[in-house]
């Protein structure tokens, strides 16, 4: 991927603070000193009268201890808190153990609670304790004195994520070339060995056995050659016919051209790969007639033809139109364009961190290798929109002897169709796992507070976590993404709530859910399969789409859903919702994440994301599953056909001060039919060197 386009703004930050006698040249006459140290002790005095107040008024907002009065406070309108025990619903009869659990254990009379312990984690087939921080440990590397940050260091650690990977310091984006190889999990990233802001872009390396839980190995590849002194960016792994692995990777040059490089494990019997070797012939691509010099990057994983010939696509543009440029080879060094774009798509600008795989198409979960293609197969391109910096895929055929991809709808084409994640996550990554016969998505989840708060933190950006993916075949017309099984081992307390009538206006908190860790799964019961109700609201609802505070709007069915990391006041919350809305004169959900709320800090992103999820008429609940992770929000809507990743950066509900809400804000009572929450174990991560 190229700089992001604030990567500049990064840079200005870091050096901003940085004395430098040209910029600062000295005086040459004492009659203008004089003046300039009388008008400075003035503004000085202003600047005070001025600014104490404000960070008094700061203060009074982003405390625990001084809440905001309750006429002050952006609470939820129409919302009112209900006490669990008066809640609705009665879940003995159905649960009558697990209710006499929850009450033995907890003294509660609650009959929606159950709580349950997982004490043993295995990892590499041995026992090994999870990882606790010492007190003399933390996860922030660098704090300045910023006098109008919300945050302190502890707050900056207390946003720093439990089991999302991300190196120990400083900056990470795209994923690059995960694999699995002799019984380790790889995954690579473009990484910043030296500060928190995108810069001296290098190859990170990680290893895992099980995709949750990781190593953090040496460099892979540093900017060290003419050809990618200026970055060793994004690429992609292949395996070759003879088992070798081979990767392509984009390098910025000693002219900030953009061209393709080989590179090779140095002793492939390293299961580790701890040592790679640039080819000596870089670069094997460079930029063709027609194509700008800045403008050729991210090279997919090949795949081989009938032909018995390696095909390969690279992201561009002509003009405004996005490009993925086909070539082939027979020998993985010797390139040949093809006369054709292997895909093009009008006004969608210059089309970055390609990806191109086949899906069954009879919806079966299991993945398929890059190379297989056949009369059973569909196949997705992905390209992640530079202009946009959104992940956008399209579904459709591949023709393996014009080697040419056609949408199955070419009205929906990439820039104006599917996305990947309707949040945060761009640059993403798949890869067939030949070890459990899945494909394994990876994506870049970016910062959305200040840059200077990113230095102030010493860490900058997260990778989502893993999920698996693969065709849906019940809609025909969308992926279904869902975290990886390995991620369940996390689990450890659970709390559950059954058949709960959430009356309209209402809002409850979620007993002993204190935390900032948890994986939740909910399903309610879905307005849109008794139409008899609908008919008022098709009348008089207007069409709906997630925006800032829109979790505040009082519809006819909804929003109804669960606020995750809320303050007691409710001051702080993220809502995952659901909204019956209508689309073209029928009854449609919508699963939006509103982060207008999140936190009382004033300079970070407040966006509110989401979409239309697909919902058969035969389906008669609505699920969500969302993620908490600190400062990451994970949403998978109706078993993960439409994902919503959001970045928020609460300053009261941290680590135990944070808590869960059910609310319906509708005008109609929802049902919620099922709760189950697990808080989730910190995982095991650090240097490899550590652990031998």
């Amino acid at each position: 991927m190229a700089p992001p386009k604030n990567a500049d703004a990064h840079v200005y930050i870091a050096l901003a603070g940085t004395h430098s006698p040209a910029l600062n040249p000295p005086s040459t006459s004492r009659r203008v000193k004089i003046p300039l140290l009388a008008f400075s002790v003035l503004l000085l005095v202003a600047c005070i009268a001025f600014v104490k107040p404000t960070l008094l008024r700061l203060s009074k907002h982003v405390s625990p201890t001084n809440p905001l009065p309750s006429e002050e406070r952006p609470y939820l309108p129409y919302l009112h808190r209900t006490s669990p025990s008066s809640a609705p619903g009665n879940c003995t009869g159905s649960y009558p153990e697990r209710a006499a659990e929850d009450e033995s254990s907890s003294g509660s009379s609650s009959p929606c609670l159950s709580l349950e312990s997982e004490i043993h984690r295995k990892w590499a087939g041995q026992e090994l304790p999870f990882y606790q921080p010492k007190s003399t440990e933390s996860a922030v590397f660098f704090v300045g004195n910023r006098s109008d940050s919300p945050w302190n260091s502890s707050a900056f650690e207390s946003l720093r994520t439990a089991f999302h990977f991300q190196p120990e310091r400083n900056w990470i984006n795209d994923p690059n070339a995960p694999l699995y190889y002799n019984g380790w999990y790889h995954l690579f990233y473009q990484y910043n060995p030296s500060e928190a802001i995108w810069g001296l872009i290098s190859w990170g390396h990680a290893v895992s056995v099980d995709l949750v839980h990781w190593l953090y190995l040496d460099l892979a590849m540093e900017p060290d050659q003419w050809y990618d002194i200026n970055g060793v960016w994004t690429g992609s792994a292949t395996f070759l016919q003879d088992g070798r692995i081979a990767v392509l990777y984009t390098g910025s040059t000693n002219e900030s051209v953009q061209v393709q490089n080989l590179a090779f494990p140095e002793d492939p019997q390293d299961a580790l790969l701890r040592k790679w070797v640039k080819y000596s012939g870089n670069p094997v691509l460079t930029p063709p007639t027609g194509i700008l010099s800045t403008d050729f990057r991210d090279p997919t994983t090949a795949w081989l033809g009938a032909d018995g010939l390696w095909r390969l696509g690279i992201g561009s543009k002509v003009s405004r139109n996005g490009i993925a440029i086909i070539y082939s080879s027979s020998d993985f060094v010797n390139w040949t364009m093809q006369d054709h774009y292997l895909h093009e798509a009008e006004d969608t600008g210059m089309w970055e961190c390609l990806d191109f795989y086949p899906i069954s198409k009879n919806g079966s979960s299991s993945g398929l290798d890059t190379s297989v293609y056949g009369d059973d197969v569909k196949h997705v391109l992905k390209s992640s929109m530079d202009d946009s910096k959104l992940d956008f895929y399209v579904i459709g055929t591949y023709d393996y002897e014009n080697y040419t991809f056609t949408p199955d709808n070419t009205e929906v084409d990439l820039g104006n169709g599917l996305r990947y994640d309707y949040g945060k996550f761009y640059a993403s990554k798949t890869f067939y796992d030949g070890n459990k016969g899945r494909r394994i998505l990876w994506g870049w989840i970016n910062e959305s507070d200040s840059m200077q708060d990113d230095i102030e933190k010493g860490w900058a950006c997260v990778q989502a976590l893993p999920r698996q993916i693969w065709f849906d075949h019940l809609t025909e017309s969308n992926l279904i993404q869902w975290p990886i099984d390995e991620v369940m081992d996390l689990r450890r307390s659970k709390i559950s709530m059954r058949h709960t009538l959430l009356e309209g206006g209402s809002v409850m908190e979620i007993p002993r859910s204190s935390g900032a860790q948890w994986d939740i799964e909910l399903t309610f019961e879905n307005p849109i399969s008794n139409h008899g109700h609908l008919d008022h609201m098709l009348d008089t609802d207007e069409p709906y789409f997630c925006g800032a505070g829109s979790a505040a709007k009082q519809g006819y069915y909804g929003p109804f859903g669960l606020l995750v990391l809320a303050s007691d006041g409710l001051q702080e919350q993220t809502a995952v919702y659901f909204y019956i809305t209508t689309l073209n004169g029928k009854p449609a959900a919508v699963a939006c994440n509103d982060q207008s709320r999140s936190t009382m800090a004033s300079d970070v992103d407040k966006a509110s994301y989401g979409f239309f999820v697909p919902v058969l008429e035969t389906e008669k609940t609505l699920s969500l599953r969302v993620i908490v992770d600190h400062s990451i929000v994970e949403t998978f809507a109706q078993g993960g056909r439409v994902c919503i990743t959001s970045r928020v950066y609460p300053t009261l509900a941290l680590d135990e001060n944070a808590k869960l809400f059910v609310f319906n804000n509708g005008t109609m009572p929802i049902t919620l039919q099922q709760l189950d929450a697990w808080q989730m174990s910190k995982v095991y991560m650090h240097p490899y060197a550590t652990v031998q």
